[in-house]
């Protein structure tokens, strides 16, 4: 087996890609003056640019890492770890319309609205941390396959990483991490497809890889008790579809546009690329189970890093590096300015500091940020295993997904249905893992609980204030561009158009 280490050529390659995507987010981010352009890029972005944000934020070094290193002991079956989302692509297209209507910066803003200021402050803050985590989680899983390619220590190339993007980041907020996502995005499809071509004529082709694997390593679902079975995988596509909704960059993500055309267009097909892209990271954690067979199961995520330094030739090595840096770079950004956002819309400015101007806000978010990177970059050197840490957060997020889906289709949903259902969703589901039973298992006794409680409790108390909702309900009837509605009925709203 090739020992690692980076050849001048890929230094070369690596340290011009560092440099240039340095130099593009802090040009971008001159115009950026105030916290609107900071938190949500005033909401101008196009279908290209919404495209490859949904793209860079929504996919990190960790999945290809953790999908590689599934595939790696359970083979095409470890794919669901990602495609897990498969089923919920087409509901954005359907949900983009409804998070640009709100017209809102955070989905903390959505459910203090909603629910009440002590849930929104609840949501906001467990976003943060959510947010810690997945920046933790990218960091770890990149830093895993860097140091297995290069023979760096992961502390060094997660510090270097974080520094980078936190350094744009912090400059120009969403709009230079949406325009570094444009140029990243290429980045990704590289990172997915580059080392299956190498991988599959050293196997022999795909019939080389047949003949070489066990039957079992091309079967879609493990067997009923594995890891990926259908049932579990079945849990994990429904725990998705309810949680996506309040992945906390989703806001972001799908209501930055100019028109909703544009979120519509980007937030669905930017995820649509990435589940292609999945394909590329499955194939070559089984391409790796052939060429390098022994890894032990706590050791199967630095598959991707050692298939590409055993196949790739001299400058294709850095190309890869600089993959798997922008992955993270890309995400990593995003993430620091949505908990920002969440900081001072929902803690800092209504409680802490109410009537400073906008400057001060915008000095206190580039802090908090900074504050988010550093709490993600210990997660991610603390973290023992990528799979691990997304099926937390997988498995949670549903908790409160519940009472979002309700919240937009039932007016009659109130704050003491949506706490009994949060509340009552994570201790049914922590009752249930302790009593032995399977996450899947856990995940759908929680998430019945979650819906029933949330319609009988509402039933049983009081209906949230009139006010409350016709200021969730008007602007989801009203299309962007016809805000004027909405003055007239009184309303104020963000976003403008």
């Amino acid at each position: 087996m090739k020992q690692p280490g980076l050849s001048a050529l890929d230094i070369v390659v690596l340290l011009l890609y560092l440099g240039g995507i340095t130099y593009l987010g802090i040009r971008v981010s001159r115009g950026v003056r105030n916290t609107a352009g900071f938190f949500m890029g005033e909401r101008k972005f196009g279908k290209l640019l919404m495209i490859t944000q949904a793209l860079g934020t929504g996919t990190h070094s960790d999945q290809a890492a953790g999908v590689a290193g599934a595939a790696y002991t359970i083979g095409l079956a470890g794919i669901w770890y990602q495609w897990m989302w498969i089923f919920t692509t087409p509901f954005y297209w359907l949900l983009a319309p409804v998070f640009r209507r709100l017209r809102l910066t955070t989905t903390a803003d959505f459910f203090e609205l909603r629910y009440g200021k002590l849930y929104g402050v609840g949501y906001a803050l467990f976003s943060m941390y959510l947010l810690a985590l997945w920046q933790g989680i990218t960091l770890k899983g990149m830093t895993v396959t860097v140091s297995a390619i290069s023979g760096y220590p992961e502390l060094g190339i997660g510090l270097a990483t974080a520094v980078v993007f936190t350094a744009y980041g912090l400059a120009g907020g969403l709009v230079a991490a949406a325009v570094t996502d444009f140029v990243q995005g290429f980045f990704l499809i590289i990172l997915s497809f580059l080392i299956v071509p190498f991988g599959l004529r050293a196997v022999g082709g795909f019939a080389g890889l047949h003949h070489r694997l066990p039957p079992s390593y091309f079967h879609i679902f493990s067997n009923a008790g594995g890891e990926l079975s259908l049932f579990n995988v079945t849990m994990l596509v429904v725990s998705g579809l309810i949680g996506i909704v309040v992945q906390p960059h989703m806001m972001a993500v799908g209501s930055t546009g100019k028109t909703e055309m544009n979120c519509r267009v980007g937030w669905t097909y930017g995820n649509f690329i990435k589940r292609v892209c999945t394909i590329g990271w499955t194939l070559t954690g089984m391409l790796a189970v052939v060429l390098y067979p022994g890894l032990p199961f706590d050791h199967r995520e630095r598959a991707f890093g050692l298939a590409i330094l055993g196949l790739l030739p001299a400058g294709l090595v850095g190309l890869m590096v600089a993959s798997f840096l922008a992955t993270v770079m890309a995400t990593g950004s995003s993430f620091m300015v949505d908990g920002s956002a969440l900081f001072i819309k929902s803690v800092y400015k209504p409680y802490l500091a109410k009537g400073r101007d906008d400057a001060h806000y915008l000095r206190v978010a580039r802090v908090t940020a900074l504050m988010i990177t550093i709490a993600g970059f210990l997660i991610g050197m603390m973290i023992p295993s990528v799979v691990t840490a997304t099926i937390q957060f997988v498995t949670i997020l549903p908790f409160v997904g519940v009472c979002f889906w309700v919240g937009v289709i039932w007016p009659r949903a109130n704050r003491y249905g949506a706490w009994a259902s949060t509340i009552g969703a994570a201790v049914v589901f922590a009752v249930t893992k302790n009593l032995g039973y399977s996450t899947a298992w856990a995940s759908l006794w929680s998430l019945a609980y979650g819906f029933v409680s949330i319609v009988v409790v509402s039933r049983l108390t009081a209906p949230e204030p009139e006010e409350n909702m016709v200021r969730i309900f008007a602007p989801l009837y009203t299309p962007v561009g016809e805000e004027q509605r909405l003055i007239d009925m009184g309303l104020q709203v963000e976003g403008g158009n």
